[in-house]
């Protein structure tokens, strides 16, 4: 089995992005939820698992009738994409929680500036 660079690293991308959802999870960072924290295994841990046996990948597109293989240009883009919406979803969380504080606590000065 010859293993390549792309192989790698999509290996390390995937152990750091389960290992930052578990860390935030702990941590009750990022409003990170059991359910995405699920979600961020499966999906990461695919993105391993087909890594790590390519084969599989082949299997999958005789079953859906595509001959072509492009494992790294699959995998590259799942990979891309899965990144930019962890990415995207992870920014638009905190820009929620920063309004949300500005809200409260210009109400909160309102109300004090009323008394």
């Amino acid at each position: 089995m010859n293993f390549h660079l792309y192989q790698l690293i999509i290996l390390l991308v995937s152990a750091f992005m389960i290992y930052q959802g578990i860390a935030n999870y702990i941590k009750g960072q990022s409003g990170q939820t059991f359910y995405k924290l699920l979600i961020r295994i499966i999906i990461w841990g695919g993105m391993a698992v087909v890594t790590l046996y390519p084969k599989l990948i082949q299997l999958l597109a005789k079953t859906l009738g595509i001959i072509d293989n492009m494992n790294a240009v699959i995998l590259t883009g799942f990979l891309l994409v899965f990144l930019m919406i962890f990415k995207l979803l992870s920014a638009i969380e905190r820009l929620e929680r920063n309004i949300s504080e500005v809200v409260r606590k210009e109400t909160l000065e309102d109300i004090a500036n009323k008394k």
